[in-house]
């Protein structure tokens, strides 16, 4: 499959690497290194044509294989992030622990096979959120950061004997496991391959730490050129990515939703410069850690249904790349047009992609800065579409937030940012005339604000109704512009929502949380609703607006850091 060839950011990533010479940061910014650029991938199978359905597995031996590296420095290694409050860099975190060096994997992948016809790409249901699937690098929550300490990357690893291995379930035995594994059993019937998948998961999550580490030493030991495409820091990336790969496989019966997900995430990974010939090797390292850990369920029936289910999975991710790569690019670069703080800690940044970027109100993008190349964060857009093409963003910055500090207290005019495409379902539907119930806290009321201009410019009246929420009249950072919508259309209203004191000094103001400002008004059954927030307010307004009547098919969000069983 041909992918297109990555180009950097910028040949010199910042304004201020660019034309200004004064100030700190000048004087630190790194350069944006060139991106991980691999060779021309052949088409994809994801074990080659190794057996189904092995006889027995070989009992491995101990012999010398190459240790995980203790750090990985990076010749391209970013300043260290800024405080909140300060656009003073912060002391980067402690290196990442050195996991345990892996054995070889109970068999190697062959060679990559030609590739089946890729199926339609899903879209996401609205109202829950979705399991994750296997990717190199995979996104934070929309608008929200985890902290990422600082790792480096060693030169070469080194060859030492492996430590020996824990055992998988300690003091456990066939009894026990079978014991756990009819307690978790579901009620719906299932296909033989997942109730084996079931098994080992089962008897792997007392150790998944463990497991976890295994799998991304292997990885990195046999596969050093795929470092590269992943973070600096591995804190938050090494849970996401072997969770994602098990829970992609515990849905592996729900096709449908599966396809769906996965192909949006294929569609995604495009970003990190995700290739065919990237996944045999993800594969391989996951088996060897399952075989290494599920001693008690693992053989080999076990290994094929893993390797049927990782196969599928796979598929569907690549299928889902080569039909977007006939239609958008991998990535788009953003040069920053307006910075614009309206508190201490929250900026509003304007960018103008380098070509047309088609997206619809209520979605959102991952981001890259410059200062920190491989790490990607979800914001919503705060416009609808603008015939001027241009792009809005609400940024808050958090605590040890590589980006977002990076965001608001370092970009500025000039700066040139990578996005990556649209995505989300928090969308308006235009065929129906049910009025809209958006439930908007803290930078969660941009994507609310995108949804207004799009109804507005539908031109169709819809009854609005917004409830704007914030701990204190002065977090209402963007009340100023809510009330100028409110004054041009009869057919919204806004109620700013506080936790404490006034609420913005407005008459229909409500002092309270979110969801119980929500109960005391309605009654809500003509409208589809809208929530967007960190993911408490989610879980607490989507309770909120089931008591007050609304169906669950009529309530839309996009709550990216959570995986919930019912699907997305």
């Amino acid at each position: 499959m041909p992918e297109r060839r990555p180009a950097p950011v910028r040949p010199v990533g910042t304004a201020a690497a660019r034309g200004a010479t004064s100030g700190p940061d000048a004087a630190t910014a790194p350069p944006v290194p060139e991106p991980f650029a691999p060779p021309a991938p052949a088409p994809f199978s994801a074990f080659g044509n190794r057996p189904a359905a092995p006889s027995a597995p070989a009992a491995p031996s101990a012999p010398d294989v190459p240790s995980a590296p203790a750090a990985f420095p990076d010749p391209m290694a970013p300043a260290a992030p800024m405080a909140p409050a300060s656009p003073a860099p912060a002391a980067p975190p402690p290196a990442a622990t050195r996991p345990a060096a892996p054995p070889p994997p109970p068999h190697a992948v062959s060679a990559p096979a030609p590739a089946q016809a890729a199926p339609a790409p899903g879209t996401s249901t609205p109202g829950t959120s979705a399991p994750a699937a296997p990717a190199p690098a995979a996104p934070a929550q929309a608008t929200h950061e985890s902290p990422t300490p600082a790792a480096e990357r060693a030169a070469a690893p080194t060859p030492t004997e492996p430590a020996p291995a824990p055992s998988a379930v300690p003091q456990g035995s066939p009894a026990a496991l079978e014991s756990l594994v009819s307690a978790v059993s579901p009620d719906a019937p299932e296909s033989a391959d997942a109730a084996l998948i079931r098994r080992t998961l089962t008897e792997i999550e007392p150790v998944s730490d463990k497991v976890t580490s295994y799998f991304y030493a292997m990885l990195f030991v046999r596969h050093p050129d795929l470092r590269a495409l992943f973070p600096a820091a591995m804190d938050t990336q090494r849970d996401r990515l072997f969770k994602a790969l098990l829970t992609a496989a515990r849905h592996i019966d729900d096709s449908d939703r599966l396809t769906a997900y996965l192909s949006h995430l294929g569609r995604g990974h495009r970003k990190y410069g995700t290739l065919p010939d990237h996944y045999p090797a993800v594969g391989e390292s996951l088996l060897g850690a399952l075989a290494r850990y599920a001693t008690l369920s693992w053989g080999p029936e076990a290994e094929a249904a893993w390797v049927r289910a990782y196969t599928a999975i796979s598929q569907i991710m690549i299928d889902a790349a080569a039909e977007d790569e006939a239609v958008a690019p991998a990535w788009w670069q953003a040069e920053v047009v307006s910075h614009e703080l309206r508190t201490p800690d929250i900026a509003v940044v304007t960018v103008r992609p380098d070509q047309p970027y088609p997206f619809r109100a209520g979605q959102y993008t991952s981001l890259e800065t410059p200062w920190w190349p491989r790490v990607w964060r979800h914001y919503s857009f705060a416009t609808a579409p603008r015939s001027d093409g241009l792009l809005s963003f609400h940024v808050k910055a958090v605590p040890a937030g590589w980006v977002s500090n990076a965001l608001v207290h370092r970009a500025q005019p000039g700066d040139v940012l990578r996005l990556g495409g649209p995505v989300g379902s928090m969308t308006v539907d235009h065929t129906t005339r049910n009025g809209l119930l958006c439930v908007g806290g803290g930078t969660g009321i941009a994507p609310i604000k995108a949804l207004i201009e799009d109804v507005a410019t539908h031109g169709v009246q819809r009854r609005v109704e917004v409830f704007y929420g914030a701990r204190s009249d002065h977090d209402l950072y963007d009340m100023d512009t809510m009330l100028r919508l409110e004054s041009s259309y009869p057919w919204l209203q806004v109620r700013p929502v506080v936790s404490t004191g006034p609420a913005a000094g407005r008459a229909n103001g409500v002092i309270g949380e979110l969801p119980d400002a929500v109960r005391q008004y309605g009654p809500w059954r003509e409208f589809d609703a809208y929530l967007s927030g960190p993911p408490g307010l989610i879980r607490s307004g989507v309770a909120a607006l089931v008591g007050a009547g609304i169906p669950t098919d009529r309530i839309r969000h996009d709550s990216v850091d959570e995986l919930v069983p019912a699907g997305e």
